[in-house]
């Protein structure tokens, strides 16, 4: 018998590409994904499994082992922060305790919380907290430019950290936009600079793409916090681009509900300098997490929340604070968490809604649970309003996004595409109980591939004023009444070819 090089390499081929897809499956991600990555690997035996290896799921496990370790040193720091809170509050209603759950974080009072709808006053009031910071500024952004706008925050930081103040910088690998001669500017006058998940020794697509920090978050003497979806950029000014700067909501925070934004910069801090700021020490952990703006110790709130009257003599006093005005948590979740808590919340939210559900994403790239949701409020007889953009800056994205507007529309949902500048806020407000302001996206990308984190107000002024601030955006908007499946065959194509990159958009 005959020796067959081509029939021993076809055997070979069949029982490597059986034991790859075994490792794959053995990985128990969804379906669709499972045979993407066999067919891949069936396609491409070689080349597939090199692919598979360096952006498949197993190059995320090693980022999520160093990143679990951070969380497990913060959280464990925190562990009698978070039992305190959480029993001084008692969590009240389902979402609060769902995102309590989800995102590890408990709900804390806000005594004000200032929506900014526009660049030039978000740097103002930015500027003007980093001034008067005592202690320490954290900041992390995704994009954290050196021109105008950028210049003035960092002459801020740079004159807060000749000062004394301890001043710390996180900015996502990707910061082109941050020149080496502002970052040695910053460094020599005692600013710490650092860029999470660098790319070393050589830039690969996939992971400047993947696994970024989209947070933006400033936290000052651990009780004044900013976020949501401005970084700093003149995109997003007036003073600088005119008429053509960005439209965006971000959000001012001032009391104990900001030690979630700082829990979440310092987790990333972790991971990305292995450099806990000391917290072991109990006078350092109150210093970044202080009940009040007074410094009161830590000792009186865990005091206070262990507290039980029941117990207490007869005629002691007791010490009973007083029901918050405004309650807000805030959730954090990225790639290195198998619950992605801030998907999870808002499809949560979504399903609760009685009355209105009104959402505000410039990137609009559902996963099945989320569009079921929204088809779901419409069809009970929810108002159901999306305010999208026109245009985006990807126009691919723009594609995608199209194919889901039938669905919606054909089950009663409203949609708006709101006409120039760029529209980038990220918000949701939900009947007269929920609104969230922060910097997810509705898309795959915000909720599974990079770091976010959003801040969710229950009831108070708050939830008034986003509602207003939709009713005024959707002025500058048209509604969609024409269906995609009447657009021509062409448009069509492309859109439903963009849609098969949803996961990645």
């Amino acid at each position: 018998m005959t020796f067959s090089w081509g029939l021993f390499l076809g055997v070979a081929q069949v029982v490597w590409v059986v034991l790859i897809s075994g490792f794959i499956v053995l990985e128990r991600r969804s379906p669709t994904a499972t045979l993407a990555w066999i067919t891949v690997v069936a396609a491409l035996p070689l080349v597939g499994v090199a692919v598979y290896l360096l952006v498949g799921p197993r190059h995320l496990q090693r980022k999520r082992l160093r990143l679990s370790l951070a969380r497990d040193r913060i959280g464990r720091l925190m562990r009698d922060w978070k039992e305190a809170r959480a029993k001084v509050l008692s969590l009240q209603g389902q979402l609060m305790r769902a995102g309590a759950q989800l995102g590890h974080l408990p709900p804390e009072e806000a005594r004000e919380a200032r929506l900014f709808l526009n660049g030039d006053d978000c740097y103002d009031a930015l500027v003007t907290a980093i001034a008067g910071a005592r202690h320490h500024v954290h900041l992390e952004y995704y994009i954290f430019n050196d021109d105008q706008s950028g210049k003035r925050i960092i002459d801020a930081l740079i004159e807060r950290a000749r000062a004394g103040t301890e001043v710390r910088l996180l900015v996502d690998a990707r910061a082109e936009g941050l020149r080496h001669a502002a970052v040695r500017a910053m460094r020599d006058a005692g600013v710490e600079v650092r860029f999470f998940n660098r790319v070393r020794p050589f830039r690969l697509w996939w992971r400047l793409v993947n696994f970024r920090t989209h947070r933006k978050i400033v936290v000052v003497d651990g009780w004044i916090g900013f976020t949501g979806g401005m970084n700093v950029t003149d995109d997003h000014s007036a003073r600088a681009k005119g008429p053509a700067a960005w439209r965006d909501t971000h959000v001012r925070i001032v009391g104990p509900a900001v030690h979630g934004l700082q829990a979440t910069f310092m987790q990333n801090w972790v991971f990305a300098t292995d450099d806990d700021l000391g917290c072991t020490r109990r006078e350092r952990f109150a210093r970044f997490f202080p009940p009040t703006p007074a410094g009161e110790e830590l000792d009186d709130v865990i005091s206070l929340a262990q507290h039980d009257p029941t117990t207490a003599p007869v005629g002691a006093p007791q010490k009973v604070p007083a029901p918050p005005q405004l309650v807000a948590q805030i959730l954090a979740s990225g790639p290195d968490d198998d619950v992605y808590a801030i998907e999870a919340f808002y499809f949560a939210a979504i399903t609760s809604a009685k009355e209105r559900l009104w959402l505000t994403t410039p990137y609009f790239v559902p996963g099945e649970a989320i569009l079921a949701a929204i088809s779901s409020a419409a069809h009970r007889g929810v108002d159901v309003r999306l305010l999208l953009p026109h245009a985006t800056d990807s126009h691919w994205v723009d594609a995608a996004s199209r194919t889901f507007h039938d669905e919606l529309l054909a089950a009663g949902a409203q949609i708006y595409l709101y006409e120039s500048p760029m529209l980038h806020a990220k918000t949701a407000v939900i009947d007269d109980d929920l609104a969230i302001v922060g910097t997810a996206n509705l898309d795959n990308r915000s909720f599974r591939l990079n770091f976010e984190v959003v801040a969710a107000f229950y009831g108070g002024a708050c939830v008034g004023e986003l509602a207003r601030a939709f009713e005024t955006d959707l002025a500058h908007a048209r509604r969609q009444v024409q269906r995609e499946a009447k657009s021509p065959f062409l448009q069509r194509l492309v859109a439903s070819a963009a849609r098969l990159l949803a996961p990645q958009l």
